[in-house]
């Protein structure tokens, strides 16, 4: 079995190790897709701060991770068919958008899965990068 998840994983948290757990969870091969700089400026304000190869790094150094990709186009379709994906993992803040309507479709159509999940409620990169600032404008 197959278990696929995506993210932008900067600054690499608490949150999204208890999410990378779960999927490990579930039974089966991990794999993870990594958005580019570019995807995650089509859909978010600020840009990773962590480059995409060293992201990629991080995330394949740990144990719940069997596979890493690096995704270049907001859509998750083909990674799921190329993959094989069994369950595909996701986040509280889904949406509605035309990429995830197409792989929603595509996976339910396939007799797949797809498991959302909330997220850590203590902190998220955005905090983390708030915090900073903060710290940062009373130095």
């Amino acid at each position: 079995m197959l278990i696929y998840t995506v993210g932008t994983w900067d600054l690499l948290h608490v949150g999204h190790i208890a999410l990378l757990q779960y999927c490990k969870s579930l039974g089966g091969t991990v794999a993870v897709g990594v958005a580019s700089d570019e995807v995650v400026a089509s859909y978010k304000i600020n840009r990773p701060v962590i480059p995409l190869d060293q992201r990629m790094e991080v995330l394949k150094a740990l144990r719940c991770v069997d596979i890493v990709r690096p995704y270049y186009e907001l859509e998750y379709t083909s990674a799921c068919r190329d993959l094989g994906t069994d369950i595909f993992v996701i986040g509280e803040d889904w949406g509605k958008a035309p990429h995830n309507l197409d792989v929603e479709s595509f996976l339910k159509n396939a007799g797949k899965s797809i498991v959302q999940v909330e997220y850590h409620p203590q902190t998220s990169s955005t905090k983390i990068k708030k915090t900073i600032a903060q710290l940062h404008a009373v130095a």
